[in-house]
C-alpha cells in the first residue's frame, strides 16, 4: 500500500505555545454553553440552499485527500468553486485561521487540540447535525472525543495512536514498555529515535512515570525532563518525518512512532507496531467550519460528501490511517493483526491530547531544553 509523506504533526520553526491563549488575541468572540466549554452562537443556516451561489476554500494537509477532491465536489454538489491551500503542520494551519482579518477558509482540518482552541475562542462554527446526516456512520465511540464530546464543533477524519515502531530481525527482544525506549538496552545504543513535536516528545516519559499526557504540574514535568535528559546520549536522533526510512536502511532498530507511519506494509515484512503496556494517546484530526465563512451550507455538505463511505475509505486506503466511520471501514480489506485492525474501543484507551491553553508553554519550554545541542 502506497500512502503520501505528510507533516500532520511537524512543529513550525517556533512552536506554538498557548494555543487558546493565541487565538484569544486575535479577537474571536465566544461565549460559555451549559457545559462551562466554549461555544459560538449557531448561525441560522438553510437546509435547502442554492449551493451554486457558493464556493469553498478548504486548508488541509498535503496528501491528506484525494486530488480529484476539488472537482469531485463540485460536480457532486454543484458549487461555485473549490479551492485547497495546503498546510504543512497544524502551526501553520492557525496561523492562517487567527490572523487578523478574514481568512476566507471556509472548512480546516486541524487536529483536535487545535479545533479545541479554535472553538475556545468562538472562531468556529458550530455543527449542525441535520446537515450531515451521515454522521450517522460514525462509531459510537466518535462522539466520545474529550475535546469535542458529542462532535458539537468538530467532525473527526481520521484517528490512531503512537507508540513504538520496531525492527522485527534486528531487536534481541520485543518492545513492551516506553522504557524499552527511554533507557535502551546495550544493542539498541543510538539505534533509537524520539519525536521533535512538543506534546509527543514527552509522551513516552509522561507515560512511564505514570502521568497524564495532560499534566500540567511543574514537579511531573521535571522528572520528565529529567528522564528525558539522560535518555538523550543514547538517540540516534529526534526526528517526526524519517524514522521509517531509518528502520528500513537498518539505521534505527526502534522508534517512537504515529501508527499509520509506522512502515508495517514494507515488503520485507520486518517492521512492527507496539502500544506500551503503560498506555498511550488517541490522537485525532479534524474538520472544522470557521465562524468566518460565507459558505456554511457548502461547508456542511462537504464534510457530509467526505463522510460517504465510497470516500472516507479513501484515507485508510491510501494514507493507512484509520478513519472513524464504520460504513467506510467496512469496505477496505483489513488484514487481522493490521494497524487498521484496532478497534475503535481498543483506541478509545488511549488518552486524547488536549489544549492546555498558558500552560502549554512549559511543554515549549520542555521541548526546547531537550532537543537544545
Amino acid at each position: 500500500m502506497s500512502r503520501s509523506r505528510f507533516t500532520r504533526r511537524l512543529p513550525a520553526a517556533v512552536a506554538v505555545a498557548g494555543l487558546a491563549l493565541a487565538v484569544a488575541a486575535c479577537g474571536g468572540e465566544s461565549s460559555s454553553g451549559s457545559n462551562g466549554s466554549t461555544v459560538a452562537a449557531a448561525d441560522q443556516l438553510k437546509p435547502n440552499a442554492d449551493l451554486s451561489k457558493q464556493s469553498l476554500q478548504i486548508t488541509v494537509w498535503d496528501g491528506y485527500t484525494p486530488e480529484t477532491l476539488p472537482q469531485k465536489v463540485k460536480d457532486k454538489l454543484k458549487v461555485k468553486d473549490v479551492q485547497i491551500q495546503l498546510h504543512d503542520t497544524n502551526e501553520i494551519a492557525m496561523n492562517k485561521l487567527t490572523a487578523p482579518g478574514d481568512s476566507g477558509i471556509d472548512v480546516a482540518f486541524v487536529s483536535g487540540q487545535y479545533a479545541q482552541a479554535l472553538n475556545e475562542q468562538g472562531l468556529l462554527e458550530p455543527i449542525h447535525p441535520e446537515l450531515i446526516p451521515n454522521l450517522a456512520n460514525l462509531y459510537p465511540e466518535a462522539t466520545q472525543l474529550s475535546y469535542d464530546k458529542g462532535n458539537k464543533y468538530s467532525v473527526p477524519y481520521t484517528w490512531g495512536t503512537t507508540g513504538i515502531c520496531y525492527r522485527t530481525d534486528l531487536v534481541k527482544a520485543k518492545p513492551t514498555s516506553w522504557n524499552d525506549l527511554l533507557k535502551p538496552p546495550a544493542w539498541a545504543e543510538k539505534k533509537v529515535t524520539m519525536m521533535t513535536t512538543e506534546r509527543w516528545l514527552a509522551l513516552p516519559a509522561l507515560k512511564a512515570l505514570g502521568y497524564s499526557v495532560n499534566t500540567d504540574k511543574d514537579d511531573e514535568i521535571a522528572k520528565v525532563r529529567e528522564l528525558l535528559m539522560a535518555q538523550k546520549p543514547h538517540l540516534l536522533t529526534y526526528d517526526d518525518t524519517t524514522f521509517g526510512d531509518r528502520l528500513k536502511s537498518g539505521e534505527a532498530v526502534m522508534v517512537e512512532a504515529w501508527d499509520g507511519w509506522c512502515p508495517t506494509t514494507d515488503p520485507k515484512g520486518n517492521i512492527a507496531f507496539q502500544v506500551p503496556k503503560e498506555g498511550s494517546d488517541l490522537w485525532v484530526d479534524t474538520m472544522v467550519i470557521m465562524k468566518s465563512s460565507k459558505n456554511k451550507e457548502a461547508a456542511h455538505a462537504l464534510i457530509n460528501y467526505i463522510l460517504d463511505p465510497s470516500i472516507h475509505s479513501w484515507a485508510a486506503e491510501n494514507i493507512n490511517y484509520k478513519v472513524p466511520n464504520k460504513a467506510a471501514m467496512e469496505q477496505v480489506k483489513i488484514a487481522k493483526g493490521s494497524l487498521l485492525d484496532i478497534p475503535p474501543a481498543k483506541l478509545l484507551d488511549g488518552e486524547s491530547i488536549i489544549d492546555l491553553g498558558q500552560a502549554s508553554t512549559k511543554y515549549t519550554r520542555l521541548s526546547s531544553d531537550v532537543q537544545a545541542k
